[in-house]
């Protein structure tokens, strides 16, 4: 896997891209900076998304959206285990084979 772009280097490509002059495409500037024309289109729509100008969520509510599902699946994985136990120990308590209570 590629190691990712710094923050600083992806906030300078998509400041200078929108301002590129007339017949200049946006293959060209990602060349320019060495970087392929989908990553730069995917930092460009990323940051729209950031600054408002597109409606989807951000890359901090997306991250809090992560967080979230892997705290409810702990959560839930808890929740089974305590279940199993539970049903474990009310079947402890019950007379069965073996047991002197009648």
């Amino acid at each position: 896997m590629s190691k990712p772009y710094p923050e600083e280097f992806r906030e300078d490509v998509v400041r200078v891209a929108p301002n590129r002059s007339p017949g200049v495409t946006l293959e060209q500037v990602a060349a320019d900076f060495g970087v392929h024309a989908m990553t730069l289109s995917k930092w460009m729509c990323r940051a729209d998304i950031d600054d408002g100008v597109k409606a989807w969520a951000t890359t901090q509510e997306n991250s809090e959206l992560r967080d979230a599902r892997r705290r409810i699946r702990l959560l839930e994985q808890e929740n089974e285990v305590l279940r199993r136990a539970a049903a474990y120990l009310s079947q402890a308590h019950l007379p069965g084979k073996g047991s002197t209570r009648s």
